[in-house]
């Protein structure tokens, strides 16, 4: 079923995302799980007794189509080191692969946000990574980060869910070593 966005001026029908990408979110989401299934249970157990009580936080976020809905994340908030830690090696956003899972997201797209003034945002699912994470511009200022956001939406395919898929590993690594 086609999306329609309407904002002043402005009427986008884009197509409904290809199936394969959903299929490809599920099975993705759901072999992460289950291949990380005892390092995220014993960061919970961390993030329990360091922060005595609750491991998760749920963010508010827009999602396809302006459609609110919550990002799970560990909460590291208060966590000192261990959640600079957790933070840095990009272990805080794994929880998300239940949001994937229930289609609020997808392993690939523009950076969840609780709201946005860009319609064009609203177009595909919010990704737990994407091209402004993979890009060899990962360094642009913040404000210049839209424009990566804007490029996936306007060209994105399977093809480069793949290729972004693929890189994300390398530079999550080499962010936890800058």
């Amino acid at each position: 079923m086609p999306l329609t966005l309407t904002a002043p001026r402005l009427r986008v029908r884009l197509p409904a995302a290809p199936p394969a990408k959903r299929v490809l979110d599920l099975v993705g989401a759901v072999a992460l799980l289950a291949a990380l299934a005892l390092p995220l249970a014993a960061v919970t157990a961390l993030l329990c007794a360091v922060r005595g009580g609750r491991p998760f936080v749920r963010e508010p976020a827009a999602g396809l189509a302006g459609r609110p809905f919550r990002t799970w994340r560990f909460d590291t908030a208060g966590a000192g080191r261990t959640g600079a830690l957790l933070e840095r090696c990009a272990v805080d956003g794994l929880p998300q692969l239940l949001n994937v899972i229930r289609g609020e997201m997808s392993l690939v797209g523009p950076r969840p946000e609780a709201r946005t003034d860009r319609p064009d945002r609203l177009l595909v699912r919010p990704g737990m990574t994407g091209l402004w994470q993979v890009s060899a511009r990962s360094d642009l200022p913040w404000e210049e980060m839209p424009l990566l956001d804007r490029h996936y939406v306007e060209n994105h395919w399977l093809g480069m869910d793949l290729a972004i898929l693929a890189q994300t590993p390398r530079a999550a690594y080499r962010q936890r070593l800058a």
